[in-house]
């Protein structure tokens, strides 16, 4: 059966949660990567209201900030000084009213004088439920239509119902009323059926109940769970639905509570994942966030964390011990023992172990960043590969390029951020510095140690570094006595007779100088795979 949607979703985001101990509202404390608040509105606008309603108090401001981030059309109704969610509704009532009579008017259906309110159902909806979802939202409010109700409550049977409103049912079995803890008595405070602070109102009865609510009551507070008494008593009908499980309508009251929510929410969002065709290896140590997308056959290893915005392809394996923030990971990537956020790796590409990506950084297809490299701000093209021991920041990097090990992309001047460009199929030698700005172009090679401070030209050969020179006994006459002079003593007694040794670098220089070898690299005939140079 199809039900028409509601007239508007009302949030209930006023109170002031001092159980939390924290400066920041509960409703802006987080689990799976949203705040408690975006997750009762992501489940509110599955039900597509005509109007979604916040209402805000405390840390007004920032709550209001959070709803018009999450939802842009949202409207905020400011609760006064009148205590209590009945005062809460009714505050977001009038200001629907308000909005419907404009609209009437603006439209030349209403004239001056005229009441027009807010005509259909209203869901009201507690703010600090986090794991409430669409489909409960929109059974009840299904049920609440079919039944021709003025009111619908959602409920849950709990094991301990210390602090909640109790469902006090008459003797056929049908909503008499709610009455909250601190007013039970002794008999009432043994029903174990709760009240969720989840409901679905009639909007005339609801407006017509508000106006005769009072704070009559232990809290001194205007109840909404008094319309219900209220709609009762003017010979409505009140109908109740009772929820699948009670942690989809318990409320955030304290930190213990929001890690217990967040547990059982990431144990939903594994096990969605996992039915879909994703392997996790260890749930108990894996978490992951509702907004991560997953293709099938992905497999996550234990100690992994994939937060916001991230996405992960097809036969992509992902851990373990890596945590991935708003990363955009292709097909066939393998990612081990790293830390990243903002960054793009294509299909086939490797990265890690403890491998650090910062924002901007974009690996190309089948590319690699290795043991121990940081990026930052960087494309590295397709096939390309920084092996290990590596800075490499504001840079681009062509195809086919190999940077050896220990190089440092030096891009601060101390005022400003300068580029460095390597083209394709380039060769740089170990532990180099490129000092930006500075371009190396396609082909080029760099020797061992070399410092880049002026660019090279294609196919260019770069070296930097002086000649070598070597002062034999140099230990033992300066560091007479030591551990380093009796070795070298030792090794003196025993070494090469001194023309055999002459012979031999010789003959070494001789095939050396048909073509000249970079130091650090090969000899002719000895040279590495091509794209294992310099490593």
């Amino acid at each position: 059966m199809t039900t028409a949607r509601p007239a508007a979703v009302v949030v209930l985001a006023a109170g002031q949660g001092t159980r939390m101990r924290s400066a920041t509202s509960k409703m802006l404390h987080a689990i799976g990567g949203r705040t408690v608040l975006g997750h009762v509105l992501a489940a509110s606008q599955g039900l597509d209201p005509e109007r979604l309603v916040v209402v805000v108090r405390h840390a007004r401001e920032e709550v209001a900030a959070e709803a018009v981030a999450r939802v842009p059309s949202v409207v905020i109704a400011d609760q006064d000084d009148v205590p209590g969610t009945g005062r809460a509704v009714q505050c977001a009532l009038e200001r629907l009213d308000a909005a419907a009579h404009a609209v009437a008017a603006g439209a030349g259906t209403v004239s001056a004088g005229d009441e027009v309110g807010l005509e259909g159902t209203v869901v009201v909806v507690a703010g600090d439920v986090p794991l409430i979802d669409p489909e409960t939202l929109a059974e009840l409010h299904t049920q609440h239509v079919a039944g021709g109700h003025a009111a619908t409550v959602l409920t849950a049977v709990v094991p301990d119902a210390t602090g909640y409103g109790r469902i006090v049912r008459d003797e056929h079995g049908r909503v008499a009323g709610i009455v909250e803890h601190r007013d039970a008595t002794h008999e009432q405070l043994g029903i174990r059926e709760i009240n969720s602070s989840i409901y679905v109102f009639d909007a005339a009865v609801l407006r017509g109940a508000l106006g005769r609510l009072g704070q009559d009551n232990a809290q001194g507070e205007v109840y909404l769970t008094d319309v219900l008494a209220i709609a009762r008593a003017d010979g409505g009908v009140v109908g109740a639905v009772q929820a699948a499980s009670a942690l989809t309508v318990e409320g955030v009251n304290d930190r213990a509570q929001l890690a217990q929510l967040g547990a059982e929410l990431n144990r939903r969002t594994l096990t969605r994942h996992m039915l879909a065709g994703v392997t996790i290896v260890d749930p108990g140590t894996t978490w992951i966030d509702v907004d991560v997308e997953l293709a099938q056959d992905v497999t996550i290893l234990p100690g992994t964390q994939l937060h916001g915005a991230t996405t992960i392809g097809t036969g992509s394996t992902i851990g373990p011990d890596t945590t991935l923030t708003d990363v955009e990971v292709g097909e066939g990537v393998t990612v081990v023992r790293t830390h990243g956020s903002l960054a793009v790796l294509d299909d086939g590409a490797s990265v890690g172990p403890f491998a650090y990506l910062r924002p901007g950084t974009h690996l190309g297809a089948r590319g690699k960043i290795g043991t121990f490299v940081e990026t930052k701000n960087v494309e590295i093209g397709e096939g390309s590969k920084v092996p290990h021991l590596t800075y490499v920041g504001d840079a681009t990097i062509g195809e086919g390029t190999n940077i050896g090990a220990g190089s440092i992309f030096v891009n601060y001047d101390g005022v400003r951020k300068h580029r460095t460009s390597v083209g394709s199929h380039a060769r740089t030698g170990a532990n180099n510095k490129f000092v930006a700005p500075v371009s190396v172009g396609d082909g080029a090679y760099t020797g061992a140690g070399a410092v880049i401070l002026e660019d090279v030209p294609a196919g260019a050969l770069a070296v930097s570094n002086a000649p070598q020179r070597t002062i034999d006994g140099w230990v033992e006459r300066r560091r007479p006595g030591t551990d380093s002079a009796r070795a070298a003593a030792r090794a003196a007694s025993t070494a090469v007779p001194q023309g055999l040794g002459a012979q031999a670098r010789a003959e070494r220089e001789r095939a050396e100088s048909a073509t000249p070898t970079l130091p650090g690299q090969s000899a002719p005939g000895d040279a590495a795979p091509e794209g294992d140079s310099a490593r």
